[in-house]
């Protein structure tokens, strides 16, 4: 493809040169360009749960307190989405792709969600160094109370609004995945907490806790502990039911008039397999709406769901 000049304003800047093709890009050594989030995928709407409440109360109380919590659950039960949801982290991503992507198109106020959890949400990766460590959590704080800022005042100036210099506004910092911070990444957490007057979360697989219990001053400064349990049957049979229907996976009105009690039965067959798991029951959904595609049927029957099942690595 023969190179092209950069694009002109209105719109993003390019990279290019003139008679650039960009070439080097496929050739060199460069990764991914980290400053922004790729777009994700679409996501089910959020159902909010009693354990999403109870986890939502456990960081009000955190951040209200500003204290050091500790929450941990099973895999797939759904810390990482209700940690999400509380500090409005869809939005705020979405809302910096705006900000980051065009500087000429306007992004609108700061997303609601984000103002009033005023939570920084952060993953370490799994091989998080001391040094990443120590400059992703002032990073990621420091964002927040400088997006407080800009909706506030319109613009962003550290020296004429103090208030929000070294996070003062953020009230809460998550961190998700916190098993893998090494002895010394745990320590630069605590000390983080300490030198600023923020509540911190630290989400986790179970034990989690007993492991923080071998770090003294580090486990004297938890406050609160927090187990994420996978749902009830009755919860979870109600959440299954509006994914059903959302997912068009419902019987057509009109079909055979056993295919309510068909459904109900598939429902709780679902129920059984995935045991409260969410992430269990996305992925077996999914399957479902590939036979019910490739098999065009109109309805869902327990020998579908089975056979749905028998397509994934389901742990017993």
């Amino acid at each position: 493809m023969p190179p092209t000049d950069p694009p002109g304003p209105p719109g993003p800047v390019s990279l290019l040169g003139k008679n650039d093709d960009g070439r080097r890009f496929l050739t060199g050594t460069l990764g991914e360009f980290k400053s922004l989030t790729s777009t994700p995928p679409a996501r089910p709407p959020f159902l909010v749960t009693k354990e999403h409440r109870r986890f939502a109360e456990f960081a009000d109380t955190v951040r209200r307190y500003r204290y050091i919590g500790v929450c941990w659950g099973p895999p797939g039960v759904g810390k990482t989405l209700s940690a999400r949801q509380y500090a409005g982290t869809d939005d705020w991503e979405r809302w910096q792709r705006v900000l980051g992507t065009d500087k000429t198109t306007d992004a609108g106020p700061v997303p609601g969600t984000v103002l009033s959890a005023r939570t920084a949400l952060w993953t370490p990766t799994v091989t998080a160094t001391a040094k990443e460590v120590d400059q992703a959590l002032p990073r990621v704080c420091q964002q927040i109370s400088w997006a407080v800022d800009y909706q506030q005042h319109g613009h962003v100036d550290p020296l004429m609004h103090p208030q929000s210099t070294a996070s003062g506004l953020t009230e809460l910092l998550i961190v998700d995945e916190a098993d893998r911070l090494k002895t010394i990444g745990l320590e630069q957490v605590r000390d983080y907490y300490d030198r600023h007057h923020v509540g911190v979360i630290l989400i986790g697989m179970p034990g989690i806790e007993r492991r923080l219990a071998r770090y003294p001053q580090l486990y004297s400064r938890i406050g609160f502990a927090h187990e994420y349990r996978p749902l009830n049957p009755d919860e979870l049979t109600v959440v299954l039911t509006r994914r059903w229907h959302a997912d068009g996976l419902a019987a057509a009105p009109g079909n055979a008039p056993t295919d309510d009690f068909t459904e109900t039965v598939a429902i709780a067959t679902i129920a059984r397999i995935t045991g409260g798991n969410f992430r269990l029951v996305d992925r077996l959904l999914t399957q479902i709406q590939r036979i019910q595609h490739i098999n065009d049927l109109d309805t869902i029957t327990p020998e579908v769901v089975e056979a749905a099942r028998e397509a994934l690595l389901i742990g017993t």
